[in-house]
């Protein structure tokens, strides 16, 4: 295992780093792909679902330093009047994996954002240790699996990058944000 890193921090992207993040972006995707697939046809995800995230409303694209480098980023949705709030992209290099930073990195967002209500996320079915550090390092829950029975309401079904083999869609309530309590009508 990687020596674990202390200073992990965030830095907001220019518009000059955008195309070094879509690229490393894509590196670290590809390789969990190839992990499981043995190969990748096109790049992951595509240029074209960066560049949309890249400009979705309350949008903010971070840089995730660990002592000072660059080995990873963070997309995120903000909703600045509801607090309900998305993270659409995250990666860390693989060469830095099992050092900590995601963990930090993760943490050094809820900081950031500290009316957060709700944070959701979405990760393919195949990504173990995705699964494993929302869970069990992030404190989100799975909330909902899409596959062609029960197709994302905000995706066409044949925009699943995975075919029938589904996505997990994630939550994570702050607790004292939010009432999440039942109401009987």
């Amino acid at each position: 295992m990687n020596e674990a890193v202390n200073d992990v921090t965030l830095a907001v992207a220019s518009d000059s780093d955008l195309q070094h993040f879509k690229i490393s972006l894509q590196e670290a995707f590809a390789r969990a792909v190839i992990d499981e697939f043995g190969s990748l046809d096109s790049p992951i995800p595509s240029d074209e679902d960066i560049e949309a995230s890249f400009r979705a409303p309350g949008a903010v694209i971070l840089r995730i330093l660990a002592e000072g480098i660059w080995v990873g980023g963070a997309v995120l949705s903000i909703n600045e009047r509801t607090h309900d709030n998305s993270l659409d992209l995250f990666y860390i290099s693989p060469e830095q994996h099992g050092r900590g930073i995601g963990h930090k990195a993760w943490k050094a967002i809820e900081r950031r954002y500290p009316e957060t209500q709700t944070w959701t996320t979405h990760t393919p079915y195949f990504e173990k240790r995705n699964i494993h550090f929302y869970v069990n390092k992030c404190g989100f829950r799975i909330v909902e699996y899409y596959n062609s029975h029960n197709p994302d309401p905000d995706k066409p079904e044949d925009a699943m990058p995975f075919g029938d083999s589904g996505m997990f869609r994630f939550e994570k309530i702050i607790p004292g944000r939010k009432d999440t309590s039942c109401v009987a009508t």
